[in-house]
């Protein structure tokens, strides 16, 4: 129970965040924008569309918080989508985030590797479910902590699932937005409270693949 518990304040306190609430502009628009091009298409064929089995390729912004994080951070890479199925596709994401713990102590980097398998019940709504590599690099403000601690870097795992929403935008590629928790365990030197630190983080992204 308070495991869920905490989730659910994790969620309300990104919600409140007025970063997270331009992504959802953001994603609002483009739902609306690729609604609006892909009805006024007369030559593109939806059903093919979703059925295409082509590389999609392009970048991706988000939004992320994690349990324990300062603030909500922004995140952007690249991604790399197929549908290998109708019912089935697979992502690839690389992107650069960063985000600071206890006050501006410690500040974290990572280039997190990302791997997804999508399940589709429909053809524009999935569940995503993967893994991700984590070379991460530590940072610590020693004048503030008081302490003697020298940069580090480490490579970290995690898991995530979630779920999105997939618009083809004409024939020239597609629209994604999703939302996804993942569960990350980082490894902090220690100082007082760091045991304590909970690098779980929920990620808002939108990607914008265009057609190879």
């Amino acid at each position: 129970m308070n495991i869920f518990k905490d989730k659910v304040i994790l969620f309300y306190q990104i919600f409140n965040k007025g970063v997270f609430m331009k992504l959802l502009n953001v994603i609002r628009m483009a739902v609306l924008l690729a609604i609006l091009i892909t009805t006024s298409s007369n030559s593109y064929s939806q059903t093919a569309e979703f059925e295409d089995s082509g590389l999609y390729l392009g970048p991706q912004i988000g939004v992320f918080k994690a349990a324990d994080a300062d603030n909500t951070y922004m995140t952007g890479g690249v991604a790399l989508r197929i549908k290998v199925m109708e019912f089935l596709g697979f992502e690839g994401a690389v992107n650069y985030r960063q985000e600071k713990y206890a006050d501006d102590r410690v500040t974290v980097k990572s280039w997190p590797v990302m791997v997804t398998g999508l399940l589709y019940p429909l053809p524009f709504l999935y569940a995503a479910i993967g893994a991700g590599w984590y070379n991460t690099s530590y940072s610590y403000n020693n004048s503030l902590l008081g302490l003697d601690y020298e940069s580090d870097t480490q490579q970290e795992f995690g898991w995530h699932f979630g779920a999105g929403v997939e618009l083809p935008v004409g024939e020239i590629g597609k629209i994604v937005g999703d939302v996804r928790y993942v569960f990350l365990n980082y490894d902090f030197q220690k100082f007082p409270g760091s045991e304590d630190r909970n690098a779980n983080y929920v990620l808002g992204s939108v990607s914008f693949l265009f057609k190879l």
